[in-house]
């Protein structure tokens, strides 16, 4: 019965998701694609298949990313499997395209109505459901219970904020968690707080990403640039709203500061000894930071305008990079020598700092970190991360830390190390997921 109102509330909804998709549409196309998928009506046909139906849920481009080593390991062991691919954003559906063989499938995440969840299932008729991560919604689990569709989350975390925020909505929230068939966390503490839940965790994996191995003509294209860039490179890597503009703002700042207090002298040579990059995590954004850039008095070189010999060198005004293109944070990592973490500092969460490691790039980031708690703390004691307090204190780290040949070379060590020993976990959960089906 309450679950009900949860519905009413969820099919009130449409019509503002709808208009929410018609905007995003406007700056990213692929919102305007297949819009019917997500109330459950498809074109698609499904045809008869031999062997079973694999439903796999990456919502966005990094859990896309990191299920990318799951689907691999389970075509291992399930040679005659169809991958159905869902996703809830058009970078994720992008990069899932990789994903697919002949035979395959992919659509759009039902809206969690009991309609347009029922629609789902009949149509495509998984035999197993995997959720990567965070992926719980009320109607979907109870979906999958009446149809009898095994429904398992795995690299599965919960932040306490999250644990927080499910437990004011507990009647909504437990029987969900309840509801999957089995739980596969990324930490002892997300099984703690997902057991809190009523989830029924099978096991501690670890970090699938760990697994995910940075594309390799990637990384040695952005060294190659780098070998002919003249000055080192710190990169914004995944920036969020309101990031890159205190960033400009601390950089024009360190530009006008006075030459009589030598301390002060000093940092600000080395923050313009530097060549700053900045990749925003949302590509809509791209515009509005290229925008930004040139009106707090930088030139800016976008990465769609580069040519094959990489960034321009040289130019005498002021100039930021700006990386706007999706599916290249391999070769902006090779490219830089130092990453601040994006979403860090203010309080989001904080980005995936795995691929930096996973390429060599030591990591800067600020306090908020919770999404990714314990990748980020492992990353600080092993040397591969230093955690600072506020943005500007990122600046002059990053800074003294990119013009520093000894130092940078023990960081990009310890951030390949960090990296490489935490790999593995991909092989345990294929095995668990396969004697589900």
């Amino acid at each position: 019965m309450i679950r009900w109102l949860y519905s009413l509330v969820m099919w009130l909804a449409q019509p503002l998701l709808r208009r929410k998709l018609l905007r995003r549409s406007v700056q990213e196309a692929g919102y305007g694609e297949h819009v019917e998928e997500r109330f459950g009506h498809y074109h698609q046909t499904v045809p008869p298949h031999a062997g079973p139906t694999v439903w796999l849920h990456a919502v966005s481009l990094g859990e896309t990313r990191a299920a990318a080593v799951l689907v691999e390991a389970l075509r291992a062991r399930l040679p005659q499997m169809r991958l159905l691919l869902t996703h809830g954003t058009a970078t994720g559906r992008a990069e899932g395209v990789k994903l697919l063989l002949a035979g395959d499938l992919q659509a759009w995440q039902p809206w969690d109505t009991p309609a347009a969840v029922a629609r789902f299932l009949a149509h495509f008729k998984p035999n197993l459901g995997i959720l990567m991560e965070t992926e719980v919604w009320p109607n979907l689990v109870a979906g999958c219970q009446r149809q009898g569709v095994p429904l398992t989350l795995v690299n599965a975390r919960l932040s306490d904020k999250s644990l927080s925020q499910s437990q004011r909505l507990a009647w909504l929230a437990r029987p969900a968690f309840a509801g999957l068939t089995g739980v596969w966390a990324q930490t002892q503490q997300d099984a703690d707080r997902l057991q809190t839940l009523g989830a029924k965790v099978q096991g501690v994996m670890g970090n699938l990403k760990f697994d995910a191995i940075p594309n390799p003509a990637q990384v040695a294209q952005g060294k190659l640039w780098r070998a002919h860039t003249v000055k080192p490179v710190v990169m914004f890597a995944s920036s969020r709203e309101g990031e890159e503009l205190a960033l400009l703002k601390i950089l024009k700042e360190f530009e006008a500061l006075a030459l009589d207090d030598k301390a002060v002298c000093a940092i600000n040579s080395i923050v313009n000894q530097v060549q700053w990059l900045i990749v925003p995590r949302h590509p809509q954004r791209f515009a509005v930071v290229a925008e930004l850039i040139s009106a707090n008095g930088f030139t800016v070189q976008r990465r769609s305008a580069w040519g094959a010999d990489g960034p321009v060198q040289g130019t005498q005004a002021p100039t930021i990079w700006l990386g706007d293109s999706l599916g290249e944070m391999a070769l902006y990592y090779g490219l830089a020598d130092v990453a601040l973490l994006g979403g860090s500092f203010e309080p989001l969460g904080g980005q995936n700092l795995i691929e930096a490691a996973a390429c060599g790039c030591p990591v800067v980031m600020g306090p908020h970190t919770f999404n990714f708690s314990e990748a980020a703390d492992q990353a600080r004691v092993s040397g591969a991360a230093q955690r600072v307090g506020n943005l500007s204190q990122a600046v002059e780290t990053a800074g003294v830390l990119a013009v520093d040949p000894q130092a940078l070379m023990h960081a990009s060590a310890a951030a390949h190390g960090f990296a490489q020993s935490r790999r593995g976990s991909v092989k345990g959960l294929a095995d668990a997921l396969v004697q589900g089906i």
